[in-house]
């Protein structure tokens, strides 16, 4: 196994129970979803197979992991073998309380989703009235208990418009990092198809993230499910006759690149299932009969994903291809072909372009 080849983020769906019922779900979560069947012993046992292969960023996930009753004793038997265990949340459901197990679990960062600058954009987005001033409150009780937070925000056609106002308020509320997602039809998102990004507003708003990042010290920024960025980067910066070096968290996926699907991240969902990324729906094994380690190293799905030479159409043709990748999950979800080109990049890559032409 090449050495970067090595999970060093791994996303365990704990629950899919979830007390929202968000538009653009990737596992359709609400409060009736399954809880899975991972028992408090096999939920150890799985976290002891990942330590004993790596030492990597493990979240705790949903549906909403703080729907799990033993999701801290979890936390607390992750951070004994030495993992680095985070959470993922809503925000709506945490307390004082909640604040004090995080630490006395060591989660070392809480990510929350916020996916507007005002109450009405973000609970429209969550399907949830009160769900922005969740968000805010539990933002608030993180400052107050020192719990480092970041900040997940997901966009489509919807909230587009409020990329920037909901940036900025991510910065007010003090999170550690701002995450923007470009949504990938999955789950319960591919009901709002027709709400995706267009692709010359996605370029559009890669830009304007390039040249806020470029000037921003007071908040780590990164754009997820957008591998494009990672093309946009260094043909600005060669552009602009500059050299930007992207900072990164310490509990980062160590990752200078874009789609990163079973290369240094996968998901478990709360069925045992492996799966290349949050948003891939085809499985690559199940830890429940076959051992994560083996899952990892030579399920065929993980292993063509890292056949970069097998890919297909632009990006199979692309100079950039070992930066970005293109999003493998949306050309499987557009395409129903994971090694298919990237359904929502403009770019013509120089040896697919016309001798006359200029890109």
């Amino acid at each position: 196994m090449a050495q970067e080849f090595i999970p060093k983020w791994i996303a365990w769906e704990t629950t899919q129970k979830c007390n929202l019922r968000c538009v653009h779900c990737r596992c359709s979560s609400e409060l009736t979803s399954s809880g899975g069947d991972f028992t408090f012993e096999e939920g150890k046992q799985l976290l002891e197979e990942i330590a004993a292969f790596s030492k990597p960023v493990v979240v705790l996930s949903g549906g909403e992991p703080l729907m799990r009753e033993d999701i801290f004793e979890l936390a607390e038997y992750g951070t004994s073998l030495g993992l680095r265990i985070c959470m993922a949340t809503n925000g709506s459901l945490v307390t004082d309380e909640v604040c004090r197990k995080m630490q006395q679990a060591d989660i070392k960062m809480v990510s929350l989703s916020l996916d507007g600058s005002t109450a009405s954009i973000h609970d429209d987005f969550r399907q949830c009235q009160g769900a922005f001033e969740g968000v805010v409150r539990a933002a608030e009780l993180f400052r107050k208990h020192g719990q480092k937070f970041l900040i997940n925000s997901s966009f489509t056609k919807r909230n587009q418009h409020d990329i920037a106002s909901t940036f900025k308020l991510a910065k007010s509320l003090g999170a550690t990092a701002w995450y923007m997602f470009m949504i990938v039809p999955t789950g319960r998102g591919e009901e709002i198809m027709n709400e995706l990004i267009s692709k010359e507003d996605y370029e559009e708003i890669l830009e304007w993230h390039y040249q806020q990042e470029k000037q921003e010290d007071d908040i780590l920024m990164r754009p997820t499910c957008a591998p494009h960025y990672y093309r946009i980067v260094p043909q600005r910066a060669k552009q602009e006759g500059v050299s930007f070096e992207r900072r990164s968290l310490t509990f980062s996926t160590g990752g200078g690149k874009g789609c990163i699907a079973a290369q240094t991240i996968c998901l478990i969902d709360c069925f045992g299932n492996v799966k290349p990324c949050s948003y891939f729906h085809r499985v690559a094994g199940n830890v429940k009969t076959t051992p994560f380690r083996e899952i990892w190293e030579n399920s065929e799905i993980f292993r063509n994903l890292r056949d970069f030479k097998a890919y297909k159409g632009k990006c199979g043709e692309c100079e950039f291809i070992n930066v970005c990748g293109g999003c493998r999950a949306r050309a499987d979800a557009v395409y129903g072909d994971y090694m298919e080109e990237e359904p929502f990049c403009n770019y013509v890559p120089i040896k697919g372009r016309r001798p006359s032409g200029d890109q």
